[in-house]
């Protein structure tokens, strides 16, 4: 699972992922404090003889968690690495990186046990004063460093993805109010991102190179060369923007009300072309 910062600060959420068994990896802020590898906070203080005994973890004047930054500053030379994740639209992007085995610290003094380490990642730019961006990730500990990063930095696609869906798809148009509304204008959005992308991956040079040739559209009647057409994507049968309009049209008749308005939705013999 992939977190941005807003949410991966959230040490109760990282938690609840935890427990139910998913791995992530989630960004941080700089002064997120951490216990380097081999320390720790200190064990429970010993208890009197009367009296339930103490449970929880402490700390002294000697033993204090530090914050992300300050270990970042903290590292050799040696511990970073140029690292390439993948090609941008003029180069391949590379940046140097590090990580260290470390516990996240938060509040761990309200708990009897220490947390379990995880992955402390550091991006430092060539060229940056100090260290711009940092995630915990609880990958397992024989992950590849290049593998790490690369993780780490599919959080682009993400963006990309909600991008089209608010530009193309028409996710950021629902005016409504209501939860049930919103879940099924977002269903059927992803719905047809799904089936776009999977008919974009059938093509070269994403699928094969014998992939099956698409039949040219027909032109509509009435068409003139020396006056275009107004929306011509509503004239041309076979054009992205109809086939979406038809996707949505036919997910929506298997719904028994309008996910905006809440009313029945009539049953349409035929999805109209246009």
């Amino acid at each position: 699972m992939l977190i941005d910062a807003g949410y991966g600060n959230d040490t109760g959420l990282r938690t609840e992922i935890t427990a139910l068994g998913l791995r992530y990896v989630a960004g941080i802020g700089p002064n997120t404090s951490v216990w380097p590898s081999g320390a720790g906070p200190l064990p429970p203080q010993r208890g009197r003889r009367s009296g339930r005994p103490p449970k929880l973890l402490r700390r002294d004047g000697e033993h204090q968690p530090i914050a992300a930054k300050a270990l970042a500053l903290g590292l050799p030379a040696e511990a970073w690495q140029t690292i390439t994740w993948r090609e941008g639209s003029a180069d391949w992007l590379a940046s140097r990186f590090a990580r260290q085995r470390v516990r996240p610290a938060h509040r761990d003094t309200k708990l009897s046990e220490p947390r379990a380490e995880e992955w402390l990642l550091i991006e430092w730019p060539h060229g940056e004063t100090k260290p711009t961006k940092y995630w915990f990730a609880t990958l397992p500990q024989a992950v590849a460093f290049d593998q790490l990063v690369d993780i780490a930095k599919l959080r682009w696609r993400i963006e990309r993805d909600y991008q089209e869906l608010n530009q193309e798809l028409g996710f950021g148009d629902y005016e409504g109010r209501g939860w049930r509304g919103f879940h099924h204008h977002a269903t059927l959005c992803i719905a047809a991102y799904g089936f776009l992308i999977a008919e974009r991956g059938a093509l070269p040079p994403s699928g094969p190179t014998a992939a099956t040739r698409v039949p040219r559209s027909r032109l509509p009647e009435g068409y003139r060369p020396e006056a275009p057409p107004i929306r011509p994507e509503r004239h041309v049968p076979n054009s992205i923007a109809t086939l979406r309009r038809r996707l949505i049209v036919a997910l929506a008749r298997t719904l028994p009300r309008c996910p905006c308005c809440n009313e029945p939705i009539r049953k349409i013999r035929r999805i109209p072309d246009y």
